[in-house]
């Protein structure tokens, strides 16, 4: 059995015996060397039969995961820290040689486009905690794909927190946006990914189109929508109706299967419409009404202004009240019931109707 003790011969002894003149490694200088002896806490190693190095402690924490089982005989490459300590030997560093061939590996995949995959380890408000091989880096929110991405209404970071952490010990494929090794710094994107995918499958469809989906989230400003080969789109509050809409929740609800059109299309969004499904309300009556006209109308919501009407399916607008001393008739209007008033404003092709009690 090979032991430390009978390798501890001097390194510098073996050179002044050697009749050759080999040049002396540096401090900083990376080595190839094969290995002598694993022990508990220490390797040796042979350096062309004539230096013998030495990786102590944590300077054998290989972060480039290379070289994590080690045997007698394997080859390996280890950094130069001092070329001889007080026992002739050099001392040599994996996890310095290592570290460097780690960022030199990560710096070609950023080069090159390259997709790896990271683990998930831990989540913050900003983003999630992500591990490359055996080096650390970090997913913001921001970089997350749609899938992914934590939908809170009114953007609540606690709620955020709490999606962001159902992700930890998942395994992403990304991108590495940027990558510096003298502050520890890697940056990577999910949705970086996601975008080459979303180019081929968006090629398939065009502004016009009619898609058929499910609702995957509603919130305050509209209702997302997933349609096609994992493609989402935004339905805009303005754009789930004809009608005022105050919550997109009257609506849609989540997981409901609907079918949208598609309005516009690019690579960053695609922007859907229930409402275009359906012929414009106001084409129908736009020869009807003109200003100066009394209608009946029914009130189907209260405003600080007065209150919105309704003269006909899908078309609403604000009835003013209390500017010419009305306090007492708005306080009577109720939502439901129908009242007369006499139109002020119309404008068809601007979908703007006003109103005031007669």
């Amino acid at each position: 059995m090979v032991t430390s003790s009978k390798i501890e011969v001097s390194s510098m002894e073996k050179l002044l015996n050697s009749e050759e003149n080999p040049v002396l490694p540096k401090t900083g200088d990376l080595i190839e060397g094969e290995v002598l002896f694993v022990g508990r806490n220490e390797i040796m190693v042979d350096v062309d039969g004539l230096l013998t190095g030495i990786i102590r402690g944590y300077e054998a924490y290989d972060e480039s995961g290379e070289y994590s089982h080690l045997a007698m005989g394997d080859k390996i490459s280890a950094t130069v820290i001092d070329n001889e300590n007080e026992k002739g030997l050099v001392e040599l560093s994996l996890k310095q040689a290592g570290h460097k061939k780690a960022w030199d590996k990560i710096r070609k995949a950023k080069q090159e486009g390259e997709i790896v995959e990271v683990s998930v380890l831990d989540a913050n408000k900003g983003g999630l905690m992500v591990r490359l091989d055996q080096t650390f880096g970090f997913l913001p929110v921001s970089q997350l794909s749609p899938e992914h991405y934590p939908r809170v209404i009114g953007g609540n970071k606690n709620k955020i927190l709490e999606k962001l952490k159902t992700l930890i010990n998942g395994k992403f494929k990304v991108r590495i946006l940027d990558v510096n090794d003298d502050d520890g710094t890697l940056i990577v994107s999910e949705r970086a990914v996601d975008m080459e995918e979303r180019k081929k499958i968006l090629a398939e469809y065009q502004k016009g189109d009619m898609v058929e989906g499910t609702i995957t989230g509603v919130v305050d400003f509209g209702a997302f929508m997933e349609f096609g080969n994992g493609l989402e789109g935004l339905i805009h509050i303005s754009e789930l109706g004809w009608q005022r809409i105050d919550d997109p929740h009257d609506i849609v609800k989540e997981g409901q299967k609907i079918k949208a059109q598609i309005i516009d299309i690019n690579i960053n969004k695609v922007s859907l419409s229930l409402k275009r499904l359906e012929k414009d309300p106001w084409e129908a009556i736009k020869d009807q009404y003109k200003i100066g006209d009394k209608t009946r109308a029914k009130v189907v919501k209260a405003h600080k202004l007065g209150a919105f009407v309704e003269i006909a399916p899908n078309i609403q607008g604000l009835a003013r009240l209390g500017d010419k001393g009305q306090d007492d008739e708005r306080a009577e209007l109720e939502v439901g019931k129908e009242y007369e008033f006499v139109i002020t404003n119309f404008e068809p092709v601007g979908h703007k109707l006003g109103l005031s009690l007669t």
